[in-house]
Parts: structure tokens; sequence; C-alpha cells
């Protein structure tokens, strides 16, 4: 109960944190401007959800990540610099709380701004697209609000995956000076570098097709681009593309999740012990 107690406290702060501070409402409308603009130079939101998804996957790829090392990179350095995990020790919280109560926080702020700008997105498709693209899916082949709340969940899932990492990070660092080259560094290596990895592998004959898919789906971006294809676009299409293992892909992206966050509670213990 007392854990309880602590995680809901903590959770507490990490949301009056973020209502207090003005640049995750800048980052907010800037995210949203970007994909408003996006959509509407595109021409998807005048053809349907689908079109709409196509010209979104891709920049938010490179939004995504942006966001998650925004809201994730100073989390756990700011408290660090100011001496206040010292109440890891004086209120017996344990690390898996403490990192789990700031990673929910941050989660929900990084919720907002992507799920707030995509939703807005959705609504902009609804009141302007032809008529039969707000028929909701039945079966394969139909464009539907369904596919693209669909799209919306995975894009949360893939930045709430990158948002543990970039925990991770901080974690390893010890100021907020180093916190953002830690960020940065690590989605790079992660995001990049896995691709990188994976496009050496096919070159050299490393992967065959069915390896390759479990490869794509260890890789974050590679995994969300995998799921949307097979789960959203391809659906349009009355068929699987093939493109990715979607059991894989989630796991993957589960895998991130939780794996960074284990490893950052274990060794936040190790700092404080």
């Amino acid at each position: 109960m007392k854990t309880l107690a602590m995680g809901r406290a903590l959770l507490g702060r990490e949301l009056r944190t973020a209502a207090r501070t003005r640049s995750y409402y800048l980052l907010g409308l800037a995210i949203g401007g970007i994909l408003l603009g996006l959509t509407l130079g595109g021409g998807g939101a005048a053809t349907g959800y689908i079109p709409t998804v196509v010209d979104l996957l891709l920049p938010l790829e490179l939004l995504v990540p942006v966001v998650a090392i925004a809201i994730g990179y100073r989390a756990i350095p700011s408290d660090l610099d100011r001496g206040e995990l010292a109440m890891l020790d004086t209120y017996a919280v344990s690390p898996a709380t403490y990192v789990g109560a700031v990673y929910v926080g941050r989660a929900a702020v990084l919720s907002a701004i992507i799920g707030g700008a995509l939703l807005i997105v959705g609504l902009l498709v609804a009141l302007t697209a032809a008529p039969d693209t707000g028929v909701f899916a039945t079966h394969s082949g139909v464009d539907s609000p369904i596919l693209f709340g669909r799209f919306l969940v995975l894009t949360l899932l893939f930045g709430n995956a990158l948002l543990a990492v970039v925990l991770l990070a901080s974690v390893v660092v010890a100021t907020t000076r180093t916190a953002i080259v830690a960020a940065i560094g690590a989605v790079l290596v992660v995001v990049v570098g896995g691709e990188a990895a994976i496009l050496l592998g096919v070159l050299d004959g490393v992967f065959g097709e069915s390896t390759l898919q479990v490869a794509l789906g260890l890789v974050p971006n590679s995994a969300y681009r995998g799921l949307v294809f097979e789960t959203v676009v391809g659906v349009l299409s009355a068929g699987k593309s093939g493109y990715a293992s979607p059991l894989v892909s989630m796991g993957g992206l589960l895998l991130w999740t939780v794996g960074s966050l284990g490893l950052a509670a274990g060794l936040l213990r190790w700092r404080s012990g």
C-alpha cells in the first residue's frame, strides 16, 4: 500500500511539472502544425485515412524520436542534480516504483502531444475526405477511421518504447548537461544503428526471409513501420504485405519498453546503493 501511495505521489509530481512546463505546449503546437501541414500538403485529407497514414508514416518516424528525447532526457538527471533521489532511502521508495512513476508521467505527456495531434488530423480527414472514407471497416479493403485509430495506437507504442530508451540513457549519465547527448546517442544507436545493421546483414546474406522479419521486429522504428504496413496499410489491399511479423514486431516494441525500464531501475538501484 505504501509503495502504491508513493507511486501515485511521484506520478502526480510528474504531471504537475508537465502542466507547468511551457515548452511542452509549444512542442505540442509544433507537432500538430507539422502533421496538419503534411496532411494538407500531401493531399491525404481529401482522399482518406490510409493515404493520410502513408503521408505521415515517414515523418512520424523522424518526429516521434525527437518528442521522446525532448520529454524524457531530463526526467531523472534533474532529480540527480537536485539530490532528490535521496528519497529512495528516506521514504523507502524502490527504484522500480520511482522509474515506473516517472515513465508513466512522461508517457502521458508524450501521448497527449502525439495522440492529440493525430486526433486532430483524423478529425480533419473525417470532415474533408470523400463520403465513402467515413464507412467503418467490416471487412478487408475498406478505408476506415478504425484503421487510423490503429495507426494512432501503434504510433504511441513506438513513441513510448523510445521514451523508455531515453530514460535508460538518462540514468547512465550524471548531469542534465550530458543527458541530452546520451539520449540522442542512445536513440541514434537503437534506430539508425539497428537499421544499418539489418541492411548490412541483408547485403551480406546473413538474413533470410524468416530471419529478416525477426530482425526487423527487434528494431523499434522497423517494428513500428512493419506493424503499420501489416495491420493498417495492408488491410486496404485485402491482404498482408509480408513485410514483417506483427507478433514479433509487437514483442520487439514491448521488449524495448520493459527491458529499458528494468535496466534503468537496476542501474538506479546500483547507483543509489
